[in-house]
């Protein structure tokens, strides 16, 4: 595993292959298509908080939430593996797609659980995990669910300022990528649900103590 912190670029990057990483299995927990693109009328998001073992975890039982699933995007190799994405020679980072019903959860209340349950401030790591792979993220469909999430962000920010975060990040403004969605890739079948399959399994997921301000 790397401990890389600078992320490489479209030149430098592995290739990667062209066939899909065979995922058959069902969501573990309420058994939906892993593979399958988001209902009409439904929405997705692309989250990165750290690694996403822990993470896929946080939404999962979300009420309004129809499916999750890990996977890599940010990157530039074509179908990576894990080993790849750890090598930190693909760009990507690690995942959680949540996919929605935005009549019993909005964007705006799945955010608020993304950025008080990790620290956004990290850059390149999570907490003990370190590597380009474990940055903070989030990778939107639409340019109006781009224009909730920068707005998020800037209250998180003011939130962040108000408390005073002095952990040990280097810098309390928050570095979390923010874009479009590019390509996703399904992560192998022993990464989905990681933590419902195996409930003591390692999870790094821990948060600043900063509470996204009441809207």
């Amino acid at each position: 595993m790397s401990n890389n912190q600078k992320l490489v670029t479209a030149a430098t990057a592995l290739v990667g292959r062209n066939e899909k990483m065979p995922v058959t299995e069902c969501h573990f927990i309420n058994q939906t298509d892993l593979s399958a693109d988001k209902p009409v009328n439904f929405q997705q998001v692309l989250l990165g908080l750290g690694c996403f073992w822990g993470a896929e975890r946080v939404f999962w039982s979300l009420e309004g939430v129809v499916s999750t699933s890990v996977g890599y995007s940010g990157g530039y190799t074509k179908n990576p593996t894990y080993q790849e994405v750890c090598s930190g020679q693909t760009g990507h980072a690690e995942v959680v797609r949540v996919i929605f019903d935005p009549a019993i959860v909005t964007l705006q209340q799945l955010l608020t659980v993304f950025w008080e349950r990790h620290n956004p401030t990290q850059g390149m790591r999570q907490g003990n995990d370190i590597g380009t792979q474990y940055r903070s993220v989030i990778y939107v469909d639409t340019q109006a669910d781009l224009d909730t999430t920068q707005t998020s962000k800037a209250t998180y920010q003011f939130a962040l300022q108000q408390e005073a975060l002095s952990q040990d990040t280097g810098s309390q403004g928050i570095t979390t990528e923010i874009a479009l969605a590019q390509e996703y890739y399904l992560a192998e079948t022993y990464h989905q649900q990681y933590l419902a399959k195996n409930p003591q399994g390692y999870c790094g997921i821990g948060g600043t103590g900063v509470c996204f301000p009441a809207q």
